[in-house]
């Protein structure tokens, strides 16, 4: 039995990792470990999968796994494809809207057991949507993050954005974890401003190492249109300078047209293909790299950026979305021009060959980002947070 005198908080998240180590959902369980240090017991409630037990127990934090459909169709959650399944077709429609009432009954069965003083919804779809419905019904408060994909949904759609509006009226306090997502978020709701406030990295994992590959460069995520993989090949086709990429994140979803794409541009040999790795194994990969590239566009945050500048690994991007929330300009990276691939191949050849310049960016990085994104931080801001929205009760709506 918990300590009464100790907040308990219920997280709703479609991504928390699935094992120790799992980089899925890393940073909300990063939170929640940390909030334990401040007096505060975090449960999970997350959607099921492939080999897991309903009830788990990870770093301390108990995790309560539902399932929402038969097995053949629990495809929404862990493969970084909902969004897509729900366009395409009936069948995604209708899994979603099994998967909405499953995480209903789950949360709502575990609030009353809990006894839990408030809900944290990271996303606000589907999570933000299911504690509004908890709120109304048991009176419990919430609170909701936006990670990034959960806004884009919400500019592709009138009713996308009619039910975020409901949702940002009745929560008891809305964030976001960069200042551009809190910015976009603040165009579609006049209702309340939107906090700023970043999800916790761990800075013990994330720390440099003793050597350097100094000719290789580094791409972690999804081979989306969106995380722009096909733009640094391109870039790459067009640098003076011979280096190597590390891409981690192959197989997530169809990668045959950046494959080919590599083929085509005559880089295939250059390419080492990675899947997702574990938080330990990609710490490594970031000791290893000379240079993080995120090519993505309106990308919500990058916490990758964060571990990258803990590792003491400058990084190159664009300058959209969250990033620069996360890289000082010529600090601790370069930040470019969205989508200017000419002016990403110029960058990546004047880092590579200028290594005191990117020893002292990775010096500078790593303790910005110790400072910025630490746990402790993170959870004294939330700890705040989850007062005042227990403070004043029921929200409006």
């Amino acid at each position: 039995m918990a300590d009464a005198a100790r907040m308990r908080i219920l997280f709703l998240a479609h991504a928390y990792p699935r094992y120790k180590g799992d980089p899925v959902g890393s940073f909300i369980h990063n939170l929640a470990v940390a909030l334990r240090h401040r007096g505060i017991d975090v449960i999970v409630s997350a959607p099921g999968g492939p080999g897991l037990e309903k009830v788990d127990v990870i770093d301390g934090v108990t995790v309560h796994r539902f399932r929402y459909a038969p097995s053949r169709y629990e495809t929404l959650a862990y493969t970084g494809t909902m969004g897509a399944q729900v366009r395409a077709g009936m069948t995604g429609k209708i899994t979603m809207l099994s998967y909405l009432a499953a995480a209903f009954l789950a949360a709502h069965r575990i609030a009353r057991k809990e006894s839990v003083d408030a809900i944290h919804a990271h996303w606000w779809f589907p999570a933000g949507l299911v504690a509004d419905v908890i709120r109304r019904m048991r009176g419990t408060p919430f609170l909701v993050t936006m990670h990034g994909s959960d806004l884009r949904l919400t500019r592709d759609a009138a009713a996308g954005q009619s039910l975020f509006k409901r949702v940002a009226r009745n929560a008891g306090a809305m964030t976001a974890v960069s200042s551009w997502l809190a910015t976009e978020a603040n165009e579609l709701t006049a209702s309340r401003a939107v906090i700023v406030a970043p999800m916790p990295v761990l800075t013990d994992l994330f720390h440099p190492g003793t050597s350097r590959d100094e000719r290789r460069l580094l791409f972690i995520g999804k081979l989306s249109e969106q995380k722009g993989l096909a733009r640094l090949l391109r870039a790459m086709s067009q640098m003076k300078q011979q280096c190597q990429l590390t891409v981690v994140g192959a197989g997530r979803i169809d990668d045959t047209a950046v494959v080919q794409l590599a083929h085509s541009l005559g880089l295939s040999d250059r390419i080492e293909w990675l899947p997702i790795l574990s938080q330990a194994d990609l710490a490594a990969q970031y000791r290893r790299a000379a240079i993080h590239v995120i090519p993505a566009l309106d990308e919500g945050l990058g916490l990758t950026a964060v571990e990258s500048l803990l590792s003491e690994t400058p990084v190159v991007g664009f300058a959209s979305g969250g990033l620069p929330d996360i890289v000082l300009q010529d600090v601790s990276g370069v930040l470019l021009p969205p989508a200017d691939e000419r002016k990403l191949a110029d960058a990546l050849d004047e880092l590579l060959e200028n290594p005191g310049r990117r020893s002292s960016m990775g010096i500078a990085g790593r303790e910005h980002a110790s400072r910025v994104f630490s746990p402790d931080a993170a959870a004294e801001r939330y700890a705040r947070l989850y007062t005042d929205v227990i403070r004043n009760g029921i929200s409006r709506g």
